[in-house]
């Protein structure tokens, strides 16, 4: 027997239309689900494939989805009218996690679509699991970590560790002043690499551009740019662009704030050339993951029950990435990594009280992004400067999308197991 509030009830007599309040009760469930997990930052077109396996599962075979980062309309059939609901505020790691678990309940017909819709203005109203203090402090870890990665000299580790507080302070001012959350980038960045330069100008540490990029790196885009070129690739093509773009505003933004420090501290260009002042060891690496992984956990809201699942897949992925990329380059390497974060994701899914695909895959994906641990060394920063550089970064960039494109059917695995 169908669940309450599923597609499958009572036909009209008369027109042998399903009842009304229960196509509107499913419509606006879909509705509010794909406008959470939007907000939520998953793909638009991961997006629209969920809400089509939902609407099957509650017996609307032909569901019409078009979504947009900003909005999504849904259909329950061909002649169905067409409901709007916009993507709010971002939601919460955590929110996203139960956000994910009502969709799988409802998937299995454990829920129908009121419960479900209950459910879900719970998870919008439950407050954070810990203050967002110490979510910002997530900050300081992350960019201690990645340092350590990157950088691993003691004098350029304590000064990341200083550095990160700044990240933390700019966060929360614009979190209690939401005007200032267009000038985060240029902020953050200015105030982050004047603290670099002038410690090198001090002759207290070298090679301050990858101490910067680490410091960075918890800010910097390579979500959006990566999602983008996910979504172009999958025919999403609007909402691919307007990621792609938004993210390749807010790296001019954040180059605009280092540029600024630099001519601010009267520094030369020549600061800003990639050089190692240390040499990375397996000791580094290792810690430098852990570290940076613990602070991702604070900084995204990462569910206590997730935390040892999720951490293994990060494990799996940079192991995979650095292998690989240390043979055949960075776009290799996130391409190689993308598949490996996606196969052991859906094996810890899998797994007796394992999380949701999504919720066990997305810090992983951070990792891979320009921005983090692999892609950081050699994409982020560049192997040389003008064009190389710039191509070695888009390759990077392309290698993780196609290996997250390859990936996704792991994703599907996941779904039929439930």
């Amino acid at each position: 027997m169908p669940a309450p509030g599923t597609l499958e009830g009572e036909a009209d007599p008369d027109h042998g239309r399903r009842p009304d309040h229960e196509i509107d009760f499913c419509r606006k469930f879909l509705l509010e689900l794909g406008a959470d997990l939007l907000s939520g930052g998953l793909s638009v077109h991961d997006v629209e494939e969920m809400l089509r396996g939902v609407g099957a599962a509650l017996g609307a075979h032909d569901v019409v989805v078009a979504g947009t980062p900003t909005g999504l309309f849904v259909a329950m059939g061909a002649d169905d009218s067409t409901g709007f609901r916009p993507v709010g505020a971002g939601q919460r790691f955590e929110q996203t996690a139960d956000t994910l678990e009502v969709m799988h309940a409802v998937r299995r017909n454990e829920l129908g679509c009121p419960d479900a819709l209950a459910q879900l203005q719970v998870i919008r109203s439950r407050p954070a699991p810990w203050p967002a203090w110490v979510a910002d402090l997530g900050a300081l870890p992350v960019g201690v970590g990645l340092c350590l990665f990157l950088q691993p000299a003691l004098a350029n580790v304590l000064i990341a560790a200083v550095a990160s507080l700044l990240i933390a302070g700019t966060t929360a001012a614009a979190r209690r002043w939401p005007s200032m959350r267009p000038l985060v980038p240029v902020a953050a960045a200015f105030s982050v690499s004047v603290v670099v330069l002038l410690a090198t100008e001090a002759g207290w540490m070298q090679g301050p551009l990858r101490t910067i990029v680490a410091v960075l790196a918890v800010l910097l885009p390579g979500t959006l740019l990566v999602t983008g070129l996910s979504e172009i690739a999958a025919g999403a093509l609007q909402a691919g662009t307007a990621r792609l773009t938004a993210g390749a505003a807010q790296l001019v933004l954040f180059l605009t704030g280092v540029l600024a420090a630099v001519a601010v501290t009267d520094a030369p260009m020549s600061v800003l050339n990639n050089t190692a002042v240390a040499r990375q060891g397996g000791w580094a690496i290792v810690i430098g993951l852990v570290i940076a992984v613990a602070g991702l956990n604070m900084n995204l809201y990462v569910p206590l029950h997730a935390v040892v699942s999720i951490t293994a897949v990060v494990a799996i992925t940079a192991a995979t990435q650095l292998g690989v990329q240390h043979f055949y380059g960075p776009g290799f390497g996130g391409l190689a990594g993308a598949v490996a974060a996606a196969g052991a994701a859906a094996l810890a899914h899998r797994l007796p009280g394992g999380p949701s695909w999504q919720v066990a895959y997305l810090p992983a994906f951070w990792v891979l992004v320009p921005g983090s641990f692999g892609l950081l060394n050699t994409a982020g920063i560049g192997s040389g400067s003008g064009a190389p550089a710039i191509l070695t970064a888009v390759f990077a960039v392309v290698g993780v999308s196609v290996g997250t494109l390859i990936g996704a059917p792991f994703s599907r695995l996941g779904l039929r197991a439930d």
